[in-house]
């Protein structure tokens, strides 16, 4: 994973808080596709899709990124570039090609309402369908520059309430037992970084 490099130092020039959130988003993802029975190289590329999932934040602006209040409708559609911007950055490079579908796809929705492609249901790569899951759970449960985070709890209803709109209702349901089954926690010291 040594391409990575570059990338990660970017992210973190771009955001401090994207190293730490990727990190947890890998450790989500990684859960749950252990729990759908994915091994070996799956679960590598999980954990290189992950690390990669908002390279495209790099070619948003900084004032939009830390921004505290609403977003105008020319800085929505800069933060939603970022999983096209994300999949040009890393498609010319050999090592990193795999990770495409978790970076082009999570933040497509199950219902279609998505975004950049706006794929519905199955036509939604299995691996953004998995980390759509994993990101949001962190995003809810982090502190953003526009609001405060929600508890667990709160997040979790989240979840089980969007399985099936915005959510693959299947992943859904593997986070939250896993979460049940403590498999999943946000008080670790991973989950309290970034």
């Amino acid at each position: 994973m040594s391409g990575l490099a570059p990338y990660a130092a970017a992210m973190g020039v771009c955001d401090p808080d994207l190293g730490g959130h990727a990190a947890r988003v890998g450790v989500f993802a990684d859960t749950i596709a252990r729990r759908l029975g994915w091994s070996g190289e799956q679960l590598e590329d999980v954990r290189l899709g992950a690390a990669l999932h908002d390279v495209g934040k790099i070619a948003v602006r900084q004032d939009i990124l830390h921004k505290t209040g609403a977003l105008d409708d020319d800085e929505l559609a800069q933060i939603r570039a970022h999983p096209v911007e994300g999949a040009w950055l890393i498609a010319g490079v050999r090592s990193l090609v795999r990770a495409l579908p978790y970076v082009l796809f999570h933040h497509e929705r199950w219902d279609g309402a998505g975004y950049p492609t706006r794929r519905a249901g199955s036509e939604i790569p299995v691996e953004g369908r998995i980390l759509a899951v994993a990101d949001a759970f962190d995003a809810m449960t982090s502190v953003r520059p526009y609001r405060n985070s929600l508890a667990a709890e709160a997040a979790l209803e989240e979840v089980a309430r969007c399985a099936g709109s915005q959510f693959d209702p299947l992943v859904a349901e593997t986070f939250l037992e896993a979460w049940s089954d403590g498999e999943i926690v946000t008080g670790s010291p991973l989950a309290a970084t970034g």
